[in-house]
């Protein structure tokens, strides 16, 4: 059970990551340099680091997944059978309620390890890609892969969810953590100006937090860095830059 687990991981990590590998720094990279935040390559010896701490990490998805199933075997479980049982529309549902609890989960834990007392044990792994690049998506140190893979349990033990919207929320957030981690904004220069841009993150959003180290710590949605009063100032201005560069000055 365990290896399936970390397994499955794993192929779901360099399956998403690789693509985004391929489209942004080799089949389209010379078409969309423009929009890679910071204008230079991730240098091979950071790539080979996330490689290695993100196996890493699933190994230790694989051990938390394993222990959540044998603890869910002995009751508690909230995952349910039948769709039919809580119909479609909480199937969708659950889907966005476990991404906004997540959001939730990942804003407090990550800011919380940036705390001078752990940061060092828990994140500065992370932050060592100043420059990230799609391998960096799980490049956790282990203490860190430990907090993150909390919100298995949490999830599995709170919230009904169908096992196939449980797979879909597992499909979103690998898919957001990969473009988050590609280095390229891909958003249109106007998003900012928008509701939605008040709303969601950017790639900008969180290279911003790598280059800074501080500052920005959401994931999915800018809301807790709005009302938390976490986000750089000129993240504005970072995101128009990037997004308004020409080929001929």
């Amino acid at each position: 059970m365990f290896v399936g687990i970390a397994l499955e991981n794993w192929i779901r990590y360099a399956l998403f990551a690789g693509i985004a590998w391929l489209l942004a720094y080799l089949l389209f990279k010379k078409r969309w340099w423009l929009r890679k935040i910071i204008q230079r390559d991730p240098t091979s010896s950071d790539v080979r680091r996330e490689v290695k701490y993100s196996l890493l990490t699933a190994l230790i998805y694989g051990l938390v997944g394993s222990a959540t199933i044998v603890l869910a075997r002995h009751g508690g479980s909230q995952f349910y059978g039948r769709i039919e049982s809580h119909g479609w529309a909480w199937f969708i549902g659950s889907i966005g309620i476990a991404i906004i609890v997540h959001d939730t989960w990942f804003y407090w834990t990550h800011r919380l390890m940036h705390h001078r007392r752990l940061f060092r044990l828990f994140h500065r792994v992370h932050h060592e890609s100043t420059n990230p690049s799609p391998w960096a998506a799980y490049s956790f140190a282990p203490l860190e892969a430990t907090v993150q893979a909390g919100i298995f349990p949490l999830l599995v033990f709170t919230l009904p969810m169908h096992p196939l919207a449980f797979f879909a929320f597992m499909i979103w957030q690998i898919t957001f953590n990969v473009i988050g981690h590609t280095g390229y904004e891909y958003h249109p220069r106007w998003l900012l100006n928008s509701w939605l841009g008040k709303v969601i993150n950017t790639p900008t959003h969180h290279v911003q937090h790598h280059e800074k180290m501080r500052g920005n710590y959401g994931l999915y949605f800018n809301v807790w860095d709005r009302l938390m009063g976490t986000n750089h100032r000129d993240y504005p201005s970072r995101f128009e830059e990037v997004t308004t560069r020409s080929r001929h000055p």
